[in-house]
């Protein structure tokens, strides 16, 4: 198995990359009180941990055990240990997926969002936000990210959209300081 960055990371996670956006990312979700929420690639919770009082349940998912142990220090949120290539859901579960600062992380990009397709509801929506890789500080990230031997891959906004080729795809890609933001709306069957 490869190295993990992340299970040492785990312990002092937030301290070092706290909670953000958590306004424009309700605003992105516009999720109802009774959404059922995925976070995708989710970590420790740092993001999710406060999006609890605004939605019905979240399930945090991440494949890094140091990340879940963080997590499941959070009440509310229901760790599960899944690559987003394979989700362990059922179709048209989720009504929203939330994937923050993970996508580049992924090793198959495109395979994960046919799998992020394959759960949301009819209605839903899919939320990623991306370090905007055409920035300079996030090529310096992407840069430091490979020479830690990172298996990062940062995609361009378009790239990120064009992962969603799918039927009635309604597809936003917006620009927000050094983010990228690609929300996916699913239509009604």
């Amino acid at each position: 198995m490869p190295f993990d960055h992340f299970d040492i990371l785990a312990p002092i996670y937030e301290k070092v990359i706290p909670a953000s956006a958590t306004e424009s990312i309700l605003r992105e979700l516009d999720p109802s009180p009774e959404c059922r929420l995925l976070d995708a690639g989710g970590g420790t919770g740092r993001v999710s941990g406060f999006l609890q009082e605004h939605v019905g349940s979240i399930v945090l998912s991440d494949i890094s055990m140091g990340m879940l142990k963080e997590a499941a220090t959070k009440n509310g949120l229901r760790p599960t240990c899944a690559l987003t290539e394979t989700m362990p859901f059922a179709s048209n579960f989720f009504d929203c997926v939330l994937m923050v600062d993970a996508l580049h992380h992924v090793n198959d990009q495109a395979q994960s969002a046919h799998e992020l397709w394959r759960i949301i509801k009819s209605g839903g929506r899919i939320v990623i936000q991306e370090p905007d890789i055409r920035k300079f500080a996030v090529k310096l990230i992407a840069i430091a990210e490979k020479l830690a031997l990172m298996r990062s891959h940062f995609l361009a906004p378009q790239k990120i959209a064009d992962l969603f080729p799918f039927d009635g795809a309604d597809i936003d890609v917006h620009t927000e300081d050094f983010n990228v933001w690609v929300v996916i709306k699913k239509p009604l069957a």
